[in-house]
């Protein structure tokens, strides 16, 4: 898509900006509740599924959903009042909870091995027999570190769990906190996007958990040289992505301009160097880069990735990305032929003196 738009003369790459964004996951708020609440549907479902399959008797399947709906009641009651009685009781109901995710994962882990060993009767096609043991193999080792987590989290009180599961259908999923006040965590990945000129995107990263946007801006710079064939002319990014070694390598690269704002406070020289004209006006155009985000987000649907995994995580983004360059593509080649229609009109125009038409 970007060759195309190179081809066609929309893209040069004289000009890069950068920025980066959250692309939500399709999942629901991940409390401990409800994703133990979530390994015992999904694994009971699995089970049920085989012992359809199986001769009678052959396979017992325990139905907790009654206890657990009564656990995750309990909870939410609990977790709306700050005292230390409403404390213990959600403590209490979690060991309640937690009890019963351990059985269902054993139960699971039985039939898992009975399958296996050929144990189990089977009456039902073995395919769907394979598929449904498939699901459990899937699905037991995310349940065991929730249950983990939940204990170290809710029962031991540390809050700062490493490597966290965040949802049991889309573990790829990770918290990132952009110091927003209206959403201190969001759900799912940070996406570094790179665009050049004419609203182009010429490049975009889906990144590994709450990268430090310092540590994306070479990494933009060296994909847009290797696309392009030379470095940019203009690069520029807010000033998240500021350092000073940022700046002294995009040099080296062959940026000839850098603009990027200095945290904290100027110096008198640094302070100098940002009031020149042509850094002001690189701002100005930088700041086209969240109008390109919001564009994604909302007409092409990027607010929120519906592709499942995380190969599908990253297909949902490009294809969000190759609808929103084809956008700006026939964009660009209306205003083109617009303004040629425009200049031919002018010439019909133009008086045999040469004055302006």
């Amino acid at each position: 898509m970007v060759g195309l738009a190179r081809e066609k003369g929309a893209a040069p790459g004289h000009k890069i900006r950068i920025d980066s964004t959250v692309v939500e996951s399709n999942v629901h708020y991940p409390s401990d509740s409800t994703l133990l609440g979530d390994g015992i549907r999904v694994l009971s479902r699995a089970l049920k599924r085989m012992a359809a399959k199986c001769q009678a008797g052959a396979l017992e399947v325990v139905n907790h959903g009654r206890a657990v709906k009564h656990r995750l009641l309990e909870i939410s009651r609990a977790a709306k009042s700050l005292t230390q009685r409403s404390r213990e009781r959600m403590q209490e109901s979690y060991r309640k909870l937690v009890g019963l995710t351990r059985g269902v994962v054993r139960e699971a882990g039985q039939a898992l091995r009975r399958w296996e060993s050929g144990g189990l009767g089977v009456v039902g096609n073995l395919v769907g027999m394979e598929a449904q043991a498939s699901q459990l193999r899937h699905f037991l080792p995310l349940v065991q570190k929730v249950i983990a987590q939940t204990e170290e989290r809710v029962l031991g009180g540390n809050n700062h769990v490493a490597g966290k599961v965040l949802s049991l259908f889309e573990p790829h999923t990770q918290v990132i906190r952009k110091g927003k006040a209206h959403k201190p965590n969001e759900f799912g990945r940070l996406v570094r996007i790179d665009e050049v000129e004419n609203g182009i995107v010429s490049g975009y990263e889906v990144l590994e958990g709450n990268t430090a946007d310092t540590d994306s801006f070479l990494p933009a710079l060296e994909q847009h040289k290797d696309m392009f064939g030379q470095a940019p002319t203009l690069a520029t990014a807010d000033r998240g992505f500021f350092s000073a070694e940022n700046e002294r390598k995009a040099k080296d690269l062959g940026v000839e301009k850098v603009a990027l704002p200095a945290r904290g406070r100027l110096s008198e020289t640094r302070a100098q160097h940002q009031k020149e004209r042509w850094f002001k006006r690189a701002l100005h155009w930088r700041a086209g880069e969240e109008a390109t985000i919001s564009h994604l987000k909302n007409p092409f649907s990027m607010w929120r990735a519906f592709y499942k995994g995380d190969r599908g995580f990253q297909r949902y983004v490009g294809w969000s990305v190759i609808t929103k360059n084809l956008f700006s593509l026939a964009r660009w080649q209306e205003r083109k032929k617009r303004a040629q229609e425009e200049r031919a009109c002018c010439k019909r125009l133009l008086p045999p003196d040469g004055g302006s038409c």
